[in-house]
């Protein structure tokens, strides 16, 4: 599912991209703002996923750690507990010869050795006591360091046999491709903003020989119930307010109604070519409301047109 997203946003993203392109080149500015935020929009969605996905992916890392960190402690308690098992000892190791001799015999030094037993188990119950709290930590550094050489669990094994062998072409060939996408976004990325550059830098151009240049565009409305006195109101409007969008200032530019929406304007002096196109667009990014307007023609008047 967050692949079908990441795809359809990706999409939308080129979309956006495109038009916000083919709009600043148009200079059509209210749309390349609309198409920017837009894009704006869909990248922040799309590095959300991208981030959800890195999340999920270090949620699972984290929990197989922390599996692999349970069943390492179990093997070390389960080492550490063979440790402190004591091995048996064997039968009559620990019996005294002279106690399987005749009762009728007696023995003088029985009361001292009996005397001398109490005080050496004393003494062996200290040495233990002192011995088995000095030993614990060292037994428990033993047990980890055997742990290692003791055999790994069933789902360890299957994650080991699952990894690629180190060095394989794979590795290779993905940081080959990385390094290629890489590369070539940057030359797209170079590639337009020196086209973006080229098609909306204002540069001197040379000078027009024709005396005017006429204008013909249609007003559409979305109120049926809009008069032609509202539509003309909407003509001047938009006429207006595009005079000051060419690189020379429009100080005789009329306009004239044609009827049925139609209308005509004329521009002294006459317009260059990069001034036509920021025209045009100008009058057709209209931003009125519940009015359209479409440019149907522009060119100029020759020198000898009356």
């Amino acid at each position: 599912m967050r692949r079908i997203a990441f795809v359809f946003g990706a999409l939308a993203a080129a979309g956006a991209g495109t038009y916000l392109v083919v709009y600043l080149y148009r200079w059509q500015w209210q749309r390349a703002i609309l198409c920017g935020v837009l894009l704006l929009i869909v990248e922040i969605m799309l590095l959300g996923i991208v981030m959800l996905g890195r999340l999920a992916r270090i949620e699972e890392r984290v929990r197989d750690t922390d599996r692999r960190q349970r069943e390492l402690t179990a093997r070390q308690e389960d080492v550490l507990s063979r440790l402190r098992t004591s091995t048996p000892e064997p039968e009559g190791a620990g019996l005294f010869r002279w106690l399987d001799d005749p009762t009728e015999r007696t023995y003088v030094f029985v009361p001292v050795l009996m005397v001398a037993g109490v005080a050496l188990s004393g003494l062996a119950w200290v040495v233990q006591r002192v011995a088995s709290a000095t030993s614990r930590p060292a037994e428990r550094r033993l047990a980890g360091r055997a742990a290692v050489l003791s055999a790994p669990g069933p789902d360890i094994v299957d994650d080991l046999e699952d990894l690629p062998p180190p060095g394989t072409r794979g590795s290779q060939a993905g940081a080959g491709r990385v390094a290629t996408v890489i590369v070539v976004g940057i030359a797209l990325l170079a590639a337009l903003v020196v086209g973006l550059a080229e098609v909306t830098q204002t540069r001197a151009e040379p000078d027009n020989a024709s005396r005017a240049t006429s204008v013909l565009f249609q007003v559409d409305t979305r109120d049926a119930s809009m008069t032609a006195e509202r539509r003309s109101l909407a003509a001047q409007q938009l006429w207006e307010r595009c005079r000051d969008s060419t690189s020379v200032p429009l100080h005789h530019a009329t306009l004239g109604d044609l009827g049925d929406g139609l209308f005509a304007g004329a521009v002294r002096p006459a317009l260059s070519e990069h001034d036509r196109m920021r025209l045009r667009g100008c009058l057709e990014d209209a931003t009125l409301d519940r009015a359209h307007l479409t440019v149907v023609g522009i060119g100029d008047a020759g020198a000898h047109d009356d």
